[in-house]
């Protein structure tokens, strides 16, 4: 035997266990993507890798650009970490998305990083930089579209189809045009609410703002429950008491009642009575204020106060005192109140020389006339 040929596996076993092989996972494939002279590792985080398996592919728009180099256990102990080294020549954002996908429906798994979509690209994927599960996926295995079917057919309402269908057709039998007529009604109505959308729109809109008022004022809405309820309490311990009231006010409405019929023609003869009094006031219009006016200051006016310079006032009077002038005077209109009393007097001598006060007019009128 060639000793060469037995020394070549040997050396073969010894090679793989210096450096630390750890099963067939460890072997690169044949075919996989060309990872360049300087790949970057990302780590992606996923709620559930399925049977995602390290050398597995990673691709960009269908095109390989690199592979799965390990899965582990996240540091949080709850989601699974998947490290791909990717090469050095592509370049992503770096709020790129990742996907896990498969090749086809029974094939192998395979990592697909994108483009965030419609929020816009922003900065370059780095060496070391991760990406978190809120920006990660799968999707759906066939063992979960069956699943799901098998609880369908088996335990769903798949088996009721058939009854339902002829209830449906019992109940709609001989009644088309009723139906007919419903649907024409529930499409003019359906019509009618897209012609106000703006209006429903509006009124939600509102509604909102009002929820919103109500909630900033809460505290104060539930200070005034609280509060109400003392006035509630009291209220119901005397309820009986109301009862009480409203039955003694019905009582007293009625007699009320009763009590304008029965004089209902005697307030009748009382108006109609007081109508002459009430048109008489009304002809005297302006001058019954005045007479009133006069009357208070009698037999002044209230013009005199003009003539009345600190605590003097100069006044000389002509006072007539035949009854039958008087009497006469007393049964005329008002026109003037003090015809014959100039004020001032031009020949008066000025307040404070001596001349004549109120009081000496006063002692004048009772004393005789001038």
């Amino acid at each position: 035997m060639n000793p060469r040929r037995v020394a070549l596996p040997v050396i073969a076993c010894l090679a793989l266990t210096a450096c630390g092989f750890h099963g067939v996972h460890d072997l690169p494939l044949p075919g996989g993507a060309d990872l360049g002279d300087h790949p970057y590792a990302v780590h992606v985080r996923f709620h559930d890798v399925l049977d995602l398996v390290p050398q597995a592919g990673v691709k960009v728009n269908d095109v390989p650009v690199g592979r799965v180099d390990r899965i582990a256990l996240a540091p949080d102990g709850w989601t699974a970490e998947v490290t791909v080294l990717v090469n050095g020549d592509v370049a992503l954002p770096a709020n790129a998305v990742a996907r896990l996908r498969q090749t086809a429906l029974l094939g192998e798994k395979y990592v697909e990083l994108a483009g965030p979509g419609d929020t816009g690209a922003a900065g370059v994927l780095a060496d070391g930089a991760t990406i978190p599960v809120e920006r990660t996926n799968r999707n759906t295995e066939v063992e979960e579209v069956f699943g799901a079917l098998s609880m369908l057919l088996n335990g769903g309402g798949v088996a009721q189809l058939r009854d339902i269908s002829r209830e449906l057709n019992a109940a709609l039998a001989g009644n088309e045009p009723e139906v007919r007529s419903l649907l024409t009604e529930l499409d003019a109505l359906v019509t009618e609410l897209d012609g106000h959308r703006s209006e429903i729109t509006r009124a939600l809109d509102g509604v909102h703002r009002l929820g919103g008022a109500l909630n900033a004022e809460r505290e104060r809405i539930t200070g005034v429950l609280d509060d109400l309820e003392p006035g509630l309490k009291v209220l119901s311990e005397q309820r009986t008491q109301l009862v009480t009231l409203l039955q003694a006010l019905d009582a007293l409405s009625d007699v009320a009642v009763d009590t304008v019929h029965r004089s209902k023609d005697d307030v009748v003869a009382d108006l109609k009575a007081l109508q002459p009094t009430l048109h008489a006031l009304g002809e005297a219009g302006a001058n019954l204020p005045n007479a009133l006016e006069l009357l208070l200051t009698y037999p002044f006016p209230d013009s005199a106060v003009d003539g009345i310079k600190g605590d003097y006032t100069n006044l000389y009077a002509d006072i007539d005192l035949d009854l039958g002038n008087v009497v006469d005077n007393l049964g005329r209109s008002r026109q003037s109140p003090l015809p014959s009393l100039p004020l001032p007097l031009p020949n008066a001598p000025p307040p404070g020389t001596g001349g004549t006060g109120l009081g000496d007019v006063l002692g004048g009128l009772l004393g005789g006339a001038r």
